[in-house]
């Protein structure tokens, strides 16, 4: 005797089935970016992760980064990216490798072009809040 599979075995099989590269012998279309809302609440945690790249965005990425007065969020390199920070709340200093150290408080922002190494340094007596925002310069 057949039984019908119950809903939950069904949804399981359709959505291993979406999930394939191949839907009834097609090549699946990719997703695209939406329009949304995104809350920025970090509840407490030093990182929130805003974009996340692809499927979520063409090429952009972001996130919303708390340090601790004097803490700094380590010497790292915009690689093949371009990158601002804005800061939310505070004062720091993005520190940029074999160049200029440059002062930021809030409303205001850095750009890092592609292949820069930096770092951003809080300098205030309070938490710094910043968001920064990445996006693919070159492929």
């Amino acid at each position: 005797m057949h039984r019908n599979p119950s809903p939950y075995v069904r949804v399981l099989v359709a959505m291993a089935i979406l999930a394939s590269p191949l839907v009834f012998g097609q090549q699946r279309p990719s997703q695209k970016p939406v329009p949304k809302i995104i809350r920025l609440d970090p509840g407490g945690k030093d990182y929130l992760p805003v974009l996340s790249g692809p499927p979520e965005t063409s090429t952009m990425r972001a996130g919303l980064v708390t340090l601790a007065p004097g803490k700094s969020v380590g010497k790292h390199s915009t690689e093949k990216f371009e990158e601002i920070v804005i800061i939310l709340e505070g004062q720091a200093e993005m520190k940029i490798t074999g160049a200029q150290v440059l002062p930021l408080a809030k409303g205001s922002a850095a750009y890092c072009p592609p292949h820069t190494e930096h770092d951003v340094l809080n300098t205030g007596s309070g938490p710094l809040r910043y968001l920064y925002i990445v996006a693919e310069a070159e492929k």
